[in-house]
């Protein structure tokens, strides 16, 4: 028995008081002279008896009549929890896409949301935690509303992420107790460190009933003739074998072709399909098929007419640059110093520095407007450099400067297959390849910066410099064959290229929701403007960073819909963007739940919500007894009064 109240149990002394009164009655006897009454003295020592007997029944009811109302007063009850601190049930509810597939019981969302509506107290406060939203210190009746309006999304979170909201309210609010509990099918993709656990929390996995999936993993297009092109599909099977599956391709509502594939067990293969060569292309891939997911049955793709990128070479003529920066997808200039037209940079997203002996005032000025709008500059200097002309464009541009000139035969030996500028052109790393060589090159102390390409040494060959909203590449020595003969080795053609490419990022095939995208547009806008995307479901102003020749557009909390999207801007369509749900949802990989109980104590496991909820409702249940005390303060009140009336002495 356990006492909300038990302060109160401390009057509880004062039940010496009828005591001491009992046992000291302030009472007088006087000694009256009487006749000898012999025959009375029997009678006079029955009625002390009887009197006696009455006295100590009067006692006892009225100790137990005080001892119940003090007992009453300090509220006791019956329960396996601490009614003084405050009960929070935590709730993680998985609305991943992955949840959008039948159990045994029905759609394993929806039926989860029904179990835990029907399951949790009234008693009881909640905090609900989705993939897409969360809610504190909620009723059931709150709880109930916000589970009814709850829908798939393709928004995931990790465990860590979980673990971390459920820590950050309990710092909030102090005497309160969690049951923390962890509802989701577990996929193994996204959930993966279960570990340093220390916070006791239940798991509930919810099974697909089905073990078979069919999805569209990637999209790629080959060019096939100048009026032609390949669209690949790439479909991923998990699962038995599967004949005769129907696929289809639109090109916005048009069917462009339709075809039937048979694939192995747990296995990949490709479906080609022609297209003619376009300005826009809005596909859209079908697989009709019943499978465990129906959210990946379906892809949508954009091909949309390239914008070419605006290259500008100032200095000494080159035909490697030439050769890189093809017309197809570049506009590539070449001039000399003496003949640059500075109202032509602003419109470049790409300058060169080529060999310049010198770099003048008015090109550094030039230049540092141009990269603070987020232009980007390639500089490779001359073997005879005015130093000073170099540091003052690098002390404008506040990232540092050339130190000296070191002659030095050295090979360039060294790949940093990591950075973004090279992360895609190796499909492995290469350990030995006929290593270029330079002799001489310009040592540097540049801040914000990382290397791309090494000599032997460890000395960077290739640097990028991080700007404001630009970069700056660096070359430490001249590329001039008297000097190097970087120009002749394989590697130059990926870096000059990505230097290029990277100057403005062109739109993919397709994206993926709930991933971070950097889209650049090519536009210039007037002060105030902005560009939407837009869908037949919604519309959405994007996080965008103005330069002065383009739009740069980052997306990840929006959209949320897979489909086919328009940038607008002022209601003009100005190119259109495909997203597809995350291909990790799709897989059937599921955390191993009874190793992982095994392995942590903190840990447990049900199959079922019911159950769980079942539990919890049981050892929060309070049965509490001041009413039966009080019910026997008023008896023995009754039962007092009942001896005074009716006891005769």
């Amino acid at each position: 028995m356990h006492f909300k109240n038990p302060e109160v149990l401390y009057f509880l002394a004062l039940l010496i008081i009828p005591v001491l009164i009992h046992l000291f009655q302030l009472q007088k006897f006087v000694k009256v002279p009487f006749t000898n009454v012999a025959f009375l003295k029997q009678i006079a020592k029955e009625t002390r008896k009887s009197s006696s007997i009455k006295k100590w029944l009067i006692l006892a009811t009225r100790l137990l009549l005080f001892l119940a109302i003090i007992i009453a007063f300090s509220q006791p009850y019956l329960s396996s929890k601490d009614i003084n601190k405050k009960q929070e049930t935590f709730i993680y509810l998985d609305n991943s896409l992955s949840t959008n597939t039948e159990g045994k019981k029905g759609d394993l969302l929806q039926v989860s949301k029904q179990e835990i509506i029907e399951n949790t107290s009234e008693n009881n406060s909640y905090t609900l935690l989705t993939n897409s939203n969360f809610y504190t210190n909620i009723s059931k009746e709150e709880l109930k509303n916000k589970l009814l309006n709850l829908n798939n999304t393709s928004r995931k979170l990790d465990i860590e992420s979980i673990l971390l909201k459920i820590n950050s309210e309990k710092t909030k609010r102090s005497n309160t107790l969690y049951k923390n509990i962890l509802i989701s099918d577990f996929q193994n993709t996204y959930i993966k460190k279960f570990t340093n656990v220390t916070q006791p929390f239940s798991l509930i996995k919810l099974n697909p009933s089905i073990k078979n999936n069919l999805s569209i993993d990637s999209v790629y297009i080959e060019t096939k003739s100048s009026n032609n092109s390949l669209v690949n599909v790439t479909i991923k099977n998990q699962g038995e074998a599967k004949n005769n599956t129907p696929i289809a391709l639109y090109n916005n509502t048009k069917l462009i072709g339709k075809q039937s594939f048979s694939i192995d067990k747990n296995s990949d293969t490709t479906i080609q399909f022609t297209i003619e060569n376009s300005s826009l292309f809005l596909g859209k891939i079908v697989i009709t098929y019943n499978d465990t997911f129906n959210f990946d049955n379906t892809f949508y793709f954009t091909q949309n007419n390239t914008k070419k990128i605006n290259v500008l070479t100032i200095g000494n003529s080159t035909n490697f640059l030439q050769k890189i920066f093809t017309e197809k997808e570049f506009n590539f200039t070449q001039i000399s110093l003496q003949n640059t037209n500075y109202n032509t940079v602003p419109k470049q997203q790409l300058i060169i520095l080529n060999e310049l002996e010198t770099i003048p005032s008015s090109l550094i000025t030039s230049l540092k407007n141009f990269s603070a709008k987020g232009g980007n500059i390639v500089v490779i200097p001359n073997t005879k450099i005015d130093l000073n002309s170099y540091n003052a464009l690098f002390n404008n541009l506040n990232i540092g400067k050339i130190n000296q000139k070191t002659k030095d035969t050295l090979k360039i030996t060294t790949i940093n297959f990591n950075h973004p500028l090279l992360s895609d052109v190796f499909s492995k790393k290469i350990q030995n390849f006929q290593y270029p060589s330079i002799k001489s090159y310009y040592q540097t102390s540049f801040k914000n910066s990382s290397t791309i390409v090494s000599f032997e040494n460890k000395d960077a060959f290739i640097k990028q410099i991080k700007l404001q909203k630009s970069n700056l590449y660096w070359i430490a020595g001249s590329l001039d064959k008297e000097n190097s003969n970087f120009v002749n080795s394989p590697l130059i053609v990926p870096v000059f290229y990505n230097f290029g490419k990277m100057s403005l990022q062109q739109p993919k095939l397709y994206y993926r929701l709930d991933k971070s995208n950097t889209i650049d547009v090519s536009i210039q806008l007037e002060k105030d403007d902005v560009v939407t995307i837009n869908s037949k479901q919604n519309s959405f102003i994007p996080i965008q960073q103005t330069y002065q020749n383009k739009i740069s557009i980052t997306t990840k909390e929006q959209p949320l819909i897979n489909g086919i999207h328009t940038i607008s801007s002022k209601g003009k369509a100005i190119k259109s963007i495909a997203f597809n749900n995350p291909k990790e949802e799709s897989l059937l990989n599921y955390l191993n739940i009874e190793k992982l109980t095994q392995s942590n104590k903190n840990i447990t496991a049900s199959n079922s919500i019911k159950d769980i909820f079942k539990e919890i409702n049981k050892k929060n249940e309070v049965l509490w007894l001041w009413k039966w005390f009080l019910a026997l303060a008023i008896v023995s009140l009754l039962l007092e009064i009942f001896i005074l009336k009716f006891f005769k002495v």
